[in-house]
C-alpha cells in the first residue's frame, strides 16, 4: 500500500479540475497544468477532494500508485499557489540584471553570462543589493529545472562559499591549506 497515494488531493476554491480520458487538467488563476495518467491508475473524483488508487495489484501499478498522487497535487497546487526558488549570490561583483526576457549574470568569469528565461517562468530580483534571484512558475518541475540551470553556471565552492546557491541549501566548508 502507498503511503503518498492513499491520501487524497484536496481542491482548493478557485481551480477547475477536469478529468478527461488518459489525462487530467486543472485550472487557476496561474495558468493551466495537464498531468498524464498512466493506464494502471484510475483517477475520481469525489465532491472536493481527488483520489488516485491504483487499478490491479502489479508492480507497476504500485509504483506509478503515489507518484500519480504527487504529480496531481503539484498541478493544483502549482494553478492555485505557485512555486517559488530563491538563488542566493554570494561573491565580491556578482550581480543580476535583468532585461526583459533575458537575465544578465556576473559571475566572476570573463563574459557576462546571458540566459534566456523560458515560457511559464518568471523571474524577480530580490534583496537591497538585488542578489536574491527568485524563480516563480505554476509547473513545479519547470521551476526547479530553471534554478538549477542558473545555479550551474557558478556552484558554490567549500573553501569560501563563493557561487550561487539556493536559499535553503547549507555549505559545509572546508578549512584551508594551512603553513
Amino acid at each position: 500500500m502507498s503511503r503518498v497515494g492513499k491520501y487524497p488531493v484536496e481542491i482548493p476554491s478557485g481551480v477547475e479540475v477536469t478529468i478527461a480520458g488518459r489525462a487530467l487538467t486543472a485550472k487557476g488563476k496561474l495558468g493551466e497544468q495537464a498531468v498524464p495518467l498512466a493506464d494502471d491508475i484510475a483517477v475520481e473524483r469525489k465532491d472536493n477532494m481527488i483520489w488516485v488508487t491504483p487499478r490491479n495489484e502489479s508492480k507497476r501499478a504500485r509504483a506509478l500508485w503515489g507518484t500519480t498522487r504527487n504529480l496531481v497535487n503539484n498541478a493544483v497546487l502549482g494553478v492555485s499557489q505557485g512555486y517559488t526558488r530563491r538563488l542566493m549570490m554570494t561573491g565580491v561583483g556578482y550581480r543580476a540584471q535583468l532585461q526583459g526576457r533575458t537575465l544578465t549574470l556576473q559571475l566572476g568569469h570573463s563574459h557576462d553570462i546571458l540566459y534566456e528565461v523560458p515560457a511559464g517562468v518568471t523571474v524577480e530580483l530580490e534583496g537591497d543589493r538585488r542578489d536574491v534571484i527568485a524563480v516563480k512558475g505554476s509547473d513545479k518541475q519547470q521551476v526547479g529545472q530553471v534554478a538549477s540551470e542558473i545555479r550551474a553556471y557558478r556552484p558554490p565552492e567549500p573553501y569560501k562559499g563563493k557561487g550561487v546557491r539556493y536559499d535553503d541549501e547549507v555549505i559545509v566548508r572546508k578549512e584551508g591549506k594551512k603553513k
